[in-house]
């Protein structure tokens, strides 16, 4: 199967999570995929393929005799979609040639240059966009297709050398949940790369450190007619609360290195309101200000409204995997040798976000991330290049060449 209709395969599998829900993977439908990538890892020739309790689907690409010595190597992806927006009957449309203008997604939505000047970056190429209703999954399963790709190449040309490479294929990525039961040990790898980055050429060794804050409001709701001195609105504490974080430090108002408090959910009525926010920092000591600056700001609106009125669930996410991968500076020297000898102009920058690698990167597993192609994940305007995902392709081939040497 070639790459464009292995991917327009996977994007019609609906594998959205559910972050409300307590089932491991979230949600059944992305056993479905998962499934699926069993029988297809077994059908191209891969070993030792398997799909544990977790839904973890895993497979081998065996070494080039007389390569087994070399270091073993992962190339690992997520099946599912964001909650943000609905991936079922995900109709994608194909534009060859792009010509650099507008593209209408439907007679209702238009995807503008004006909006989305990148789109110019990408003139002449084969365009995927979505029909304007869902998102499109290039998030991740673009990534999914670059690795078993790459993978049926290298089982098709046995004169190509690389040691031992491990594939791996995990749910719940996008709710935070991807890597919580993953067995490092057991998958065997000494390094890997996710691939599940965006823009061509992006390469990845930094991330957030992310933490998440709920916020639970116990109002007191009395007739507003006869309020004075009795109600407490939980609506108006959660103002007073956001009030006290800066402004300025807000995601719509931050880039690169710079981290940010961002409210991500409000509900409630003047009895009782929850409060969610994410906190994001590059910078470890920031991070702590900021979890410490979050705690502050709820410890003094709790002192003024009293004992009960406001609590504070604060939890670490995952943490920034720089410090875990450089002292492993091959990781990321083989990757940067690897796009150029693919023809891709390698872009170290931080992720502002996260991904199963970080988290993967403190269990043992240093992993770095790699551009899959994709843009504008997580909405109705995602699209992603044919030519950008067939160098991620081609990275995935030299790098699993660079490790053998």
């Amino acid at each position: 199967m070639n790459l464009i209709d292995r991917f327009l395969k996977y994007v019609s599998f609906d594998t959205q999570s559910d972050p409300s829900s307590e089932s491991y993977p979230s949600t059944a439908k992305q056993l479905t995929l998962l499934n699926y990538l069993v029988e297809e890892m077994t059908a191209i020739g891969l070993t030792e393929v398997a799909i544990d309790e977790h839904g973890y689907a895993t497979g081998t690409v065996p070494a080039t005799p007389g390569y087994e010595a070399r270091p073993v190597i992962g190339f690992i992806a997520h099946v599912d979609t964001s909650p943000d927006l609905s991936g079922k009957d995900v109709k994608p449309q194909i534009i060859t040639d792009y010509d650099g203008s507008d593209i209408p997604l439907n007679e209702e939505v238009t995807m503008r240059v004006a909006d989305f000047p990148e789109l110019l970056l990408f003139k002449g190429q084969t365009l995927i966009t979505t029909d304007g209703t869902t998102l499109l999954g290039a998030d991740d399963k673009a990534g999914v297709a670059e690795i078993l790709t790459a993978a049926e190449y290298l089982i098709a040309h046995p004169e190509v050398p690389h040691g031992k490479i491990r594939v791996g294929f995990t749910p719940d990525e996008e709710i935070g949940r991807g890597v919580d039961f993953f067995d490092v040990p057991r998958f065997g790898a000494q390094f890997a790369y996710t691939v599940d980055g965006g823009f061509e050429g992006e390469l990845e060794f930094e991330n957030f450190n992310a933490a998440a804050a709920k916020i639970t409001i116990q109002g007191r709701n009395i007739h507003p007619g006869y309020a004075k001195g009795k109600m407490i609105n939980a609506l108006q504490v959660a103002h007073d609360i956001h009030a006290l974080l800066p402004a300025a430090e807000r995601p719509e108002h931050t880039e690169g290195y710079e981290g940010f408090y961002h409210l991500i959910a409000v509900n409630g009525t003047v009895e009782k309101a929850m409060m969610e926010y994410i906190i994001r920092d590059h910078d470890r000591a920031l991070f702590e200000q900021k979890k410490a600056a979050m705690q502050e700001a709820v410890g003094r609106i709790a002192t003024r409204y009293g004992e009960g009125v406001v609590t504070l669930a604060l939890t670490d996410q995952y943490y920034n995997m720089r410090e875990q991968v450089e002292p492993f500076p091959e990781v990321i020297s083989i990757a940067k040798q690897a796009m150029e000898e693919a023809g891709v102009v390698p872009i170290i920058q931080p992720i502002r976000g996260g991904t199963d690698g970080a988290r993967l990167s403190y269990m043992g597993l240093p992993c770095p991330n790699l551009f899959a192609g994709g843009m504008n994940f997580h909405g109705k305007f995602e699209f992603c290049s044919l030519q950008s995902m067939e160098k991620a392709v081609q990275t995935i081939l030299r790098i699993a060449q660079l490790w053998a040497r």
